[in-house]
């Protein structure tokens, strides 16, 4: 399955809506995800599973789509 994780760069600063960034992570769970992610110091703000239509249109909408391995 493939998340679509919502992060900051950073746990030190307060979250700002325009400095949100996005990546796409293959992973068995939420779980997988939010641990694999533990060692880079994101402040992920959310996390959810995409459907093949939410996904094709991230894929058209992104030409430097790429999705991560948990």
């Amino acid at each position: 399955m493939i998340f679509k994780v919502f992060y900051q760069d950073t746990i030190l600063e307060v979250p700002v809506r325009e400095r949100t960034k996005t990546l796409y992570m293959e992973a068995d769970s939420e779980e997988k995800v939010r641990k694999s992610l533990a060692d880079r110091n994101y402040n992920v703000e959310f996390v959810t599973p995409l459907s093949d239509k939410a996904l094709a249109y991230d894929q058209n909408q992104n030409p430097d789509f790429e999705v991560e391995k948990a």
